[in-house]
């Protein structure tokens, strides 16, 4: 059955692409060039903006460039983790998933490209997202009612990683080119080395794509002696037990340019190693292969002026040893596809609708099972508006899914639920901008968002080693409904801008997972329903204080989140405490540096019998030297995590109450290396 899937999902791409090619290539002509050796594509915001004016109204962080290369981690969640309102699940160095105002999971919809990913890393923690951040060009972070264009489950917000892989415009004039390039990093703390190479090459009629990535690390070092036991033995080192890892991947991808679109295939591929820290001796062999197919046509004429379809089959397993015996094997298998047109104006009205497939299968097979079989079928309906006035902007946008769920048992293991349930979530958003003054912004959003369960939330029921938790599912759940209200304060002038968010997210039916019995070994965790409510503030600055050559700025950034479970009075678990951050840059000539710190308070508003964690503050230093040999430009760049050693916990991290005391943030760790563009 679960075969059968599979050749499906490649048959109807296989058809949706022959249906893009001969609808959307059309005769193409040679356009005309941006300039001789032209090589860079001008930066797009593509997560949920059909117009520009949008990011004006949600609330919007991006990482590119020099910055996303200081910041940059092994995984995802590290790397966003600090932005304002966004923590992380940090599972040890090689798991994590962002966490947004105290939201992650589901509520967090990960995308690749404007696309979701098919992959387990919001089941569980111990789970990685398949994208590294060694080959992301940008990473895109948005809050606000333009989320709905990509779920209703998109509460928190979306996270959108750009590769490039599918190029959307022409890199190269007429006479062709090639351009890429290449990093190589050392790291102390984890004795990582990591690289990868970037490569596009073509004219204005197409670009071809090639990209590869490695990553090796050992143990990571921490600020504390932690025992570690592996083949009868046990040891004592300053090193996370079970953290090394390795991981490569790649990809290969090529764009068709015609005067009005484009049409683009990519097909990936990502593999890694890695330990789960919850556990001295249990491993994770992960992979990933994904085909990918994009296409645009614009300048349209009737209704719409321009209609995208994207479309990707995703096969998605990993295997969990212990000792190096396999366990479990999981496995998501999925496909979707999205169509997304901007219509003609209706009077002043601009704005996008679309509709938008996914479908997937889950299976997990071994001596230990923790789910059974199930297959999701989801369609939406969807559109985003903007009305520009005269003192400002305001959004519309709504989302209607119908939603098939259906656990179909597992043929070696009993005591799972058998059936299927049906849901149909309805969320819509208004959003608005004005304009105070030349400087200063007033922003307000409201939306009403509901989120149907996802398999693993109605049908799990078993021991999950790589967690050391016994986790049960509830076949019952019903709707998850949310009515979320922001109000946004923006002043900017010049290079200075300061922001200031306050925001509530009033759940009704939240479905959290919950320590049941702390008692049993290994604790027992729940998923179920409650009424919550999450309240906070985030605020951040740029200020410049010396500009000229010499030029001297000092970011700002602060945040703090309220979680409570309505239900029964006590504080949400796993919520990032109030954080304090503060950077100063200097930037002259070639060379820039920077120092800064982030205090994180002490989070004592947790369950009753779980964890508190301390406060702490962690230092933090940064530098970069560009220089140019020839036709291609160097950048040297260092960075020191944790300059003080300081022995930490994470809040938002569920390691803090599976294994107490075993799992710190990484110690003092500098990564140094070398970027070359060309």
């Amino acid at each position: 059955m679960h075969r059968t899937s599979q050749r499906r999902g490649l048959r109807s791409l296989r058809l949706l692409m022959l249906a893009l090619g001969a609808g959307m290539l059309l005769p193409v002509r040679a356009q005309p060039a941006a300039g001789a050796g032209d090589t860079t594509l001008a930066p797009v915001t593509v997560t949920g903006q059909s117009q520009a004016a949008s990011s004006a109204v949600s609330p919007t962080s991006v990482l590119s460039g020099d910055e996303l290369t200081l910041r940059s981690q092994s995984t995802l969640g590290q790397t966003l983790d600090g932005l304002p309102g966004v923590s992380s699940t940090y599972f040890g160095p090689n798991a994590s998933r962002p966490v947004i105002r105290g939201l992650d999971g589901e509520r967090i919809r990960v995308l690749s490209n404007g696309a979701p990913t098919t992959d387990l890393s919001g089941q569980s923690y111990d789970h990685a997202v398949p994208l590294d951040p060694l080959v992301m060009e940008r990473v895109e972070v948005l809050r606000g009612p333009a989320a709905l264009q990509y779920g209703g489950n998109a509460v928190g917000g979306v996270v959108n990683v750009i590769d490039n892989r599918i190029p959307r415009e022409p890199q190269f004039d007429a006479a062709g080119g090639i351009s890429g390039r290449a990093d190589g990093s050392l790291a102390s703390g984890n004795l990582e080395r990591a690289g990868a190479l970037v490569l596009e090459a073509g004219n204005e009629r197409y670009t071809v794509h090639a990209d590869v990535m490695s990553r090796n690390a050992q143990d990571t070092y921490v600020p504390t002696s932690l025992s570690c036991t592996r083949g009868g033995v046990t040891t004592t080192a300053r090193r996370l037990c079970n953290s090394a890892a390795q991981s490569s991947g790649g990809a290969l991808g090529v764009s068709l340019f015609a005067d009005d679109g484009y049409l683009g295939l990519s097909a990936t591929s990502y593999a890694s190693v890695y330990g789960t820290v919850a556990e001295d001796a249990v491993t994770i062999d992960m992979q990933s292969r994904r085909l990918a197919i994009e296409g645009e046509r614009r300048n349209l004429r009737g209704p719409l002026q321009s209609l995208k379809v994207q479309a990707s089959h995703t096969e998605y397993r990993h295997t969990e040893l212990d000792a190096g015996s396999p366990l479990t094997q999981f496995r998501r298998d999925g496909s979707d596809l999205r169509l997304q047109g901007r219509h003609a104006p209706l009077g002043m009205w601009q704005g996008t609708l679309g509709l938008q497939f996914e479908r997937s299968r889950y299976a997990a097979d071994g001596s230990t099972v923790l789910a059974p079989f199930s297959r999701t079928e989801q369609s939406a309906a969807f559109v985003q508006e903007e009305l520009p006035r005269s003192w400002g902007l305001l959004t519309l946008g709504a989302r209607l899914e119908s939603v098939q769920v259906e656990s179909l048992g597992h043929p070696t293991a009993t005591g799972f639920f058998v059936g299927g349930r049906s849901f149909q979530p309805l969320s819509y958003a208004l959003g608005s901008m004005w304009q105070l003054a030349p400087a200063w912004q007033l922003t307000g959003n409201f939306s009403s968002t509901q989120r149907a369960p996802r398999d693993y939330e109605m049908f799990v029921n078993g021991f999950h080693v790589a967690t050391n938790t016994q986790d049960i599912g509830n076949p019952d759940l019903g709707l998850e409904r949310a009515r979320n209200v922001e109000l946004g304060v923006n002043w900017k002038r010049g290079a200075e801008r300061v922001q200031l968010q306050a925001y509530v997210h009033e759940f009704g039916n939240y479905i959290g997972l919950m320590l049941s019995d702390a008692s049993t070994s290994p604790p027992t965790y729940r998923y179920s329903q409650m009424q919550a409510l999450f309240r906070g503030l985030e605020a951040n600055a740029d200020l410049r204080l010396r500009g000229g050559a010499q030029r001297l700025d000092l970011a700002l950034r602060w945040d703090v989140v309220q979680a409570d479970n309505l239900s029964t009075g006590e504080p949400l678990p796993r919520i990032a405490p109030m954080r304090l951050g503060a950077t100063l840059v200097r930037t002259g000539g070639p060379w820039s540096a920077r120092l800064g710190a982030d205090y994180l308070a002490a989070q004592n508003r947790v369950p009753m019998g779980q964890q508190s964690t301390g406060g702490y503050t962690l230092w933090h230093a940064g530098a970069t030297y560009r220089f140019k040999v020839r036709r291609s430009t160097l950048l040297w760049y260092a960075r020191l995590d944790n300059a003080g050693d300081t022995l930490a916990y994470s809040a938002s991290s569920i390691l803090t109450q599976s294994v107490p005391g075993r799992a710190p943030l990484p110690g003092r760790s500098l990564k140094t290396g070398l970027q070359i563009t060309f």
